[in-house]
């Protein structure tokens, strides 16, 4: 089966042809016939535009999600790399004469023809570290990548170190990258620290990263076409997005897609598409999708964060949320002895403690479908992220919260 060319796309020229809109043509033949008499009947013209666009079906005007930010190919995927390797120059920075890290310099200088015993070696200007990638799929020979180099020993700083040349291997074994060069930290360390010294630190300075610091030696090979089909795998499983999709590419591509499962969609290649697939799937990206949120609301005890999706429901329900705080404070007072009495001074510790309660009453709340609703209503209560947790957690207990709730 033939392609179907793009101007003929039913969502495209939708989406993006506004001359073809009634309300614009309307409007153009108004100007035209009507000019000399613009001043007289431009009002009413204009009211029933306006009230034309009311009219109007909101998928017109409303606009999707690109199937390439929804899904990835099967079969055109990252693959992870590691390497264990030297950094050298971190002038006294580094390990403190680890045995594993003598023998790593004495295996080093073994491959340049220098035989001397791990234990006359001293490290303390290079420190072992572990360097990990991720090579994305297509890349050819030559090309370059990022790595990541981190510490595995005692060293207090990377800063000013060089990466010696490092392979990087797969989870097979082989080695696919070959990393090198000098290190980006973004943070350093300063001070001597002990008894009597300071120490500034910023960031992590045992932690470094190479911008394009490795080579690819090795092409991994990739399929993503079998039998002459492309599985799409969605991002986010869901039977209602994969649905959507198997509809939206069958409006362009007919009959070629089909739902496997909540997170895959089978595409079928048309007739003429085998020779240029590539094309196809550009093609195949940019056929545009609504995607469906789930009710869901994600908590995060650790940095008080809060993010909940448009679609949650909250039944109607009752709350009052209230805080104790308690203040345990100590301090230091001073028993001064009377005259003559042959006593010292002495320091006496105080402890005082307090309890503070707020007021709160019990706030009806009324049934609130939209996320707009519910912040407005947990705001004018005067709650805190904190106590939003605790009420969250409440409100799902008690079967009122209609969404699903994760606490990281």
């Amino acid at each position: 089966m033939p392609l179907v060319p793009r101007q003929l796309r039913p969502r495209r020229r939708v989406a993006t042809d506004a001359r073809a809109l009634p309300v614009a043509s309307a409007l153009a033949a108004a100007e035209k016939n009507c000019a000399p008499q613009r001043k007289k009947f431009f009002p009413l013209a204009f009211a029933f535009a306006i009230s034309f666009l009311f009219l109007l079906p909101v998928s017109v005007f409303a606009g999707g999600v690109r199937l390439r930010d929804l899904v990835m190919i099967s079969g055109a995927r990252d693959n992870q790399l590691v390497g264990y390797g030297l950094v050298a120059g971190l002038a006294g920075d580094g390990d403190k004469d680890q045995a594993y890290t003598k023998q790593t310099v004495a295996n080093l200088l073994v491959r340049y023809g220098i035989n001397i015993p791990a234990s006359t070696l001293s490290a303390k200007n290079v420190a072992v570290v572990m360097v990990t990638a991720d090579i994305p799929p297509f890349l050819k020979n030559g090309a370059r990548i990022d790595v990541t180099v981190a510490s595995m020993g005692d060293a207090k700083s990377l800063a000013g170190g060089v990466l010696l040349q490092t392979p990087l291997l797969g989870a097979d074994g082989k080695v696919y990258a070959v990393a090198q060069g000098p290190m980006v930290l973004g943070g350093f360390a300063a001070g001597e620290g002990g008894a009597g010294g300071a120490t500034v630190t910023k960031n992590h300075p045992t932690t470094a990263q190479i911008v394009n610091g490795a080579l690819v030696e090795k092409e991994i090979p990739t399929q993503f076409v079998r039998d002459n089909s492309v599985e799409l795998l969605l991002r986010d499983p869901s039977f209602n997005s994969a649905s959507a999709m198997a509809l939206a590419i069958n409006e362009v591509f007919t009959n070629a897609a089909h739902a496997m499962d909540s997170s895959t969609v089978l595409v079928q290649m048309p007739e003429g598409a085998e020779a240029s697939p590539v094309d196809f799937i550009s093609r195949l990206n940019m056929i545009e999708v609504t995607p469906d949120t789930p009710a869901r609301i994600i908590i995060n005890e650790r940095t008080g964060t809060i993010v909940a999706t448009a679609s949650i429901h909250i039944s109607s329900c009752a709350v009052a949320s209230g805080n104790i705080t308690i203040n345990v404070a100590s301090s230091q007072d001073v028993s001064q002895p009377g005259a003559f009495s042959g006593g010292s001074t002495q320091a006496t510790q105080r402890t005082s403690t307090s309890v503070t309660e707020s007021k709160s009453g019990l706030i009806p709340l009324q049934e609130l479908p939209t996320v707009e609703k519910v912040a407005a209503a947990l705001n004018a209560l005067g709650a805190t992220p904190r106590d939003m947790m605790s009420i969250f957690q409440a409100m799902k207990q008690a079967g009122a919260l209609q969404a699903e709730l994760i606490v990281r």
